[in-house]
């Protein structure tokens, strides 16, 4: 449990330092001092000592485990200081390397996000992390099964409540249309949208955008990664696992906000990722964070003319190097 002392007067420190930042992102910049501070407790462990010690824990938002989590515990992991790791269901893939790991909660909690034990959390005014390594999902899972004639493009949706609300940051079924009609022919085109009884669930209601049976009919060379799961040709342990062998076997992304977005940030290339609000605006995450995961170049569009102007410049010029 943080320290609350502690945190009301580094809240004090931030209202006087970043008087100029409006309040509701201050408690940002004060998490990051708090989770700056407390990092001076494991000097000693983590730089002198240097043996297994660290056990990390999160139940918080798959983005957010993605972005601050899994790197701080593969840091730990080269650095010979992790003893263990738990998250929620369907990640032991994710931590491949960690020498023990348990897939302890079944929900994901806003709640979670908040574990200071991390160096940084949610959103931060400073990305120069210290304990922070890339994680190689990519070099890790790439294989020889999801292969196909043409390059793969992943088209990688939600449909989700955002915000306590309706769906924002989503591709609708018009501008999928656009979209697979532009690049078909010169892509494998893999689409993803996870279902409720595949993922670990964060208390966001997942939608029905009732595209599967209007792709079924309009665009049937699209392969839907829910039929790869079926057919399972990789015996993958989980819909995570096979998220993981399918997008390391594929350089070109179309995502949207939140974790969708994150995972495809995780396997280089180029990812075109739409999000319309959010705190990532604010800090600067898609120009920052987000191609550290990788060295993806990321492709920010803010809202559907913006996502079908980056297709126009970047995705169809890249279709003629594949005739």
């Amino acid at each position: 449990m943080p320290n609350k002392f502690i945190l009301k007067c580094l809240g004090l420190y931030t209202k006087i330092r970043h008087a100029n930042v409006p309040v509701i992102y201050r408690y940002f910049y004060r998490d990051t001092y708090y989770c700056q501070l407390n990092q001076l407790r494991y000097i000693i462990k983590d730089y002198i000592i240097k043996k297994p010690y660290k056990e990390i824990e999160t139940q918080g938002e798959f983005g957010q485990e993605l972005i601050f989590v899994l790197p701080f515990a593969y840091w730990h992991y080269k650095n010979g200081t992790l003893k263990s790791t738990t998250s929620s269901n369907y990640t032991k893939e994710i931590y491949f390397f960690s020498p023990d790991h348990r897939e302890k909660f079944t929900v994901r909690s806003n709640e979670g996000n908040y574990n200071f034990e991390m160096p940084r959390i949610l959103h931060s005014q400073n990305y120069d992390i210290g304990k922070w390594e890339r994680v190689p999902l990519k070099e890790t899972y790439k294989n020889d099964i999801y292969v196909y004639e043409k390059p793969i493009l992943i088209i990688a949706n939600r449909y989700n409540m955002e915000w306590d609300g309706q769906p924002v940051s989503f591709f609708s079924i018009q501008l999928l249309d656009y979209m697979i009609g532009k690049l078909k022919d010169h892509f494998t085109i893999i689409y993803n949208r996870p279902q409720a009884a595949n993922i670990t669930n964060d208390n966001s209601d997942i939608f029905s955008l009732e595209e599967f049976d209007w792709l079924a009919q309009e665009h049937p060379e699209v392969i839907l990664l829910d039929d790869l799961y079926k057919e399972n040709k990789a015996n993958a342990t989980s819909f995570n696992h096979l998220q993981l062998m399918v997008y390391a076997n594929c350089d070109h992304f179309i995502s949207t906000h939140g974790g969708t977005g994150t995972l495809a940030s995780y396997f280089g290339g180029i990812n075109l990722l739409l999000s319309k609000q959010g705190g990532e605006h604010f800090f600067g995450d898609f120009d920052t964070v987000f191609p550290m995961l990788s060295g993806a170049r990321i492709l920010l569009a803010r809202n559907d003319e913006e996502v079908i102007g980056h297709i126009e410049r970047t995705f169809v010029p890249l279709t003629q190097q594949f005739d």
